[in-house]
């Protein structure tokens, strides 16, 4: 069973989302979350994180929510190198992303992996496996420097035209082994709908901890739940 009091992923107006960091904290009070992670993607051009550090302090100082600091890092060298910003001094949270495989050629996305894979040029097995190791060292490396969480987990493997049972559980199960031994928390994503209920259920099972993320890029979809607490609620004989 997820905790639904919690957010685990909102964007704002910093990066991708709408609305500054005063709105989504009010939002946060009228749903009645506990805890929310501010969590914008951020680079090594980013240079707006002592003011979105500064923003969620002063906003801290008049609510009851628990907020945190965190940040969507992308993964892209198949050693699990990342897109990393300057400084990480502050932030309490580094949520890992893989939007695009590293190749040979350079970073593919999901519908040039689609390409190939369609065309002979990768096997999917292959492309599970590459997914799965980037992804491993990944919060491996991003481990050393903070507490971390894995964003839309698969979710690139569902945009590559990936089924549920083109996932080899064994390499999955792999992936949540590394996931337990780092203490990476995986994101059960609202806007993208990832993990699957039968993948959260591997993980969950493995004793990876879940956490309730709605990757809202505006106030009025903060702490809003459909998928989640669908899965949350298919989760719930797993804790009984």
């Amino acid at each position: 069973m997820l905790d639904l009091t919690v957010d685990s992923h909102v964007h704002t107006a910093f990066a991708a989302g709408r609305d500054s960091v005063s709105v989504l904290v009010a939002a946060a009070e009228r749903v009645g979350l506990t805890e929310m992670v501010f969590c914008d993607e951020a680079g090594p051009e980013t240079r707006w994180l002592p003011s979105y550090l500064a923003s969620i302090q002063r906003a801290q100082q008049r609510t009851d929510v628990v907020l945190r600091a965190g940040i969507e890092v992308e993964a892209i060298g198949s050693d699990g190198w990342l897109a990393f910003p300057d400084d990480l001094g502050g932030l309490e949270v580094v949520s890992v992303a893989v939007g695009a495989l590293p190749m040979p050629a350079g970073l593919a996305g999901p519908e040039a992996v689609r390409t190939l894979v369609e065309s002979g040029a990768l096997a999917p097995a292959d492309v599970v496996e590459m997914f799965v190791t980037v992804t491993g060292r990944a919060i491996e490396r991003v481990n050393r420097y903070a507490p971390t969480r894995l964003a839309r987990p698969l979710a690139f493997l569902q945009r590559a035209g990936f089924a549920d049972s083109d996932l080899d559980e064994a390499a999955i199960r792999a992936l949540a082994t590394m996931c337990r031994a780092t203490n990476t928390q995986v994101e059960v994503s609202e806007r993208h709908r990832a993990p699957s209920a039968r993948l959260a259920a591997l993980f969950a099972a493995e004793g990876v901890r879940l956490t309730a993320a709605s990757d809202a890029r505006q106030a009025s979809e903060v702490g809003q739940w459909r998928y989640v607490a669908q899965v949350s609620g298919d989760l719930a004989p797993i804790g009984s």
